[in-house]
């Protein structure tokens, strides 16, 4: 394994799973079938062994991976930019304009593809993307693409790609057979399921009881005993994550809010300010309970109890990631109690809210309405906020230029200071707005 990749995104070993599936993928011309649960890093599994397998030098397509969603696809890009391995790469979703995802491409000409079902069926449709280079597919969350229905999408996808040579399936759970279209040739498997671990053994279970069918009192009073640590908040409609997030904000809590009713510019939004530390709560349906990879996440709260076993495993698998430690709360009403599938110990968990203060995040984040397309880098970022809002590179968290705007994570204490002192003027020579994302 490449050490060097490893060292940039501050990773000291690989767990026995992501051992495994490298060895599959890089020691063997055979498909490849990764089970392991939610949480156990499998995007990494299959991408630190895919980039020693790739050429930086070509200027065409050589992988295209399949996600069943928006996030984990601009997730993934991430993770591989991360990587500095000298690969590009594109996320392709719908909910934007397919004409600009296709000047993106032929600009950036990646080698790596990240795209949902209908998306990349309309490039390749429309020959925006060119098959003849893509030697390998990967399904990322194979069992949720079928769950949602994508199965006759992926059937055309896979007729579309007549070059492919290996295919590299990722899932949380076993599903009963593979499709005869993905044409899997001989096959490693590289099962890592826990069946007798429902989630892992590094989260404590509590019970939280609400003296009310309406839980909000009974929920405020448990983040303010939590304090500043991330905790994401689980409901199951998207009317109560909406009413839930306000009355969590008209009480001053620095929140998050994220369900498929939100249009991707506010679902990015929100992610981001709960990713870097500037919302220190995620007010969610179950949406974000797969495919989101946001580490220190300590606190998992049913708000509303998980619909199903495999909605509270993936619910859970959130916090705990790597080697980290975790807690989840049910938040129990009049009449409710534990379900019966949950296993191990619940314990009862004591509020003690009294005299404490709402938990106010240390960053902020903000927005600056230029990004690649202007020829603005994360250091002509931190050049501009260092030199016209006098920070320092320690008041200055994470940075992601997207190809029209940024996002900077920043010390709260001086948002202000930053607001005022930007207002009116140039980044690189080129006026531009900066606001704060609320």
């Amino acid at each position: 394994m490449n050490n060097n990749l490893l060292q940039k995104m501050g990773i000291e070993e690989l767990n026995a799973m992501q051992l495994a599936a490298s060895e599959a993928i890089l020691h063997s011309n055979k498909d490849v079938v990764v089970l392991s649960p939610t949480g156990s890093g499998k995007t990494i599994a299959y991408l630190l062994p895919l980039v020693q397998l790739l050429d930086a030098s070509r200027d065409d397509v050589q992988t295209v991976v399949i996600v069943p969603g928006r996030e984990l696809a601009l997730q993934s890009a991430t993770v591989l930019k991360d990587m500095g391995s000298g690969l590009r790469c594109c996320a392709c979703y719908g909910g934007r304009a397919a004409m600009e995802e296709h000047r993106v491409l032929r600009q950036v000409r990646p080698q790596v593809v990240f795209a949902t079902p209908g998306r990349l069926n309309d490039h390749l449709e429309k020959g925006n993307i060119s098959v003849d280079s893509i030697h390998y597919l990967v399904i990322d969350e194979f069992d949720k693409c079928l769950e949602m229905g994508f199965s006759e999408e992926m059937s055309t996808i896979i007729g579309r790609l007549p070059a492919v040579q290996r295919h590299i399936l990722l899932s949380a759970t076993d599903a009963a057979s593979i499709p005869q279209y993905v044409n899997m040739g001989r096959t490693i498997r590289v099962d890592y399921q826990i069946q007798e671990e429902q989630v892992p053994d590094r989260v404590q279970v509590y019970q939280v009881d609400s003296p009310d069918k309406d839980k909000l009192e009974t929920l405020k009073a448990l983040l303010l005993t939590l304090g500043n640590s991330s905790s994401i908040v689980f409901l199951n409609y998207r009317e109560s994550v909406e009413r839930t997030a306000e009355y969590l904000r008209k009480n001053g809590f620095s929140i998050s809010m994220f369900h498929g009713g939100l249009d991707q510019k506010l679902r990015e939004d929100a992610l981001y300010k709960f990713s870097n530390g500037s919302a220190n709560v995620l007010v969610c349906t179950d949406l974000a309970s797969r495919g989101l990879d946001i580490p220190d996440i300590r606190n998992i709260i049913h708000y509303h109890l998980p619909e199903s076993e495999e909605g509270y495993v993936h619910r859970v698998g959130r916090t705990a990631r790597w080697k980290n430690t975790g807690s989840a709360f049910f938040i129990l009403g009049p009449g409710e109690q534990i379900p019966d599938y949950v296993e191990g110990e619940v314990k009862p968990f004591e509020i003690n809210a009294a005299g404490k203060a709402v938990p106010i995040p240390k960053m902020a984040t903000l927005y600056i309405g230029k990004g690649k397309k202007d020829k603005i880098s994360k250091g002509d970022i931190v050049g501009f906020l260092c030199k016209k809002a006098d920070l320092q590179k320690e008041d200055i968290g994470r940075i992601d230029v997207k190809e029209r705007y940024a996002y900077v994570a920043i010390s709260r204490k001086k948002l202000n200071q930053t607001l005022q002192l930007t207002k009116g003027e140039k980044i690189k020579g080129i006026r531009t707005i900066v606001e704060s994302v609320r």
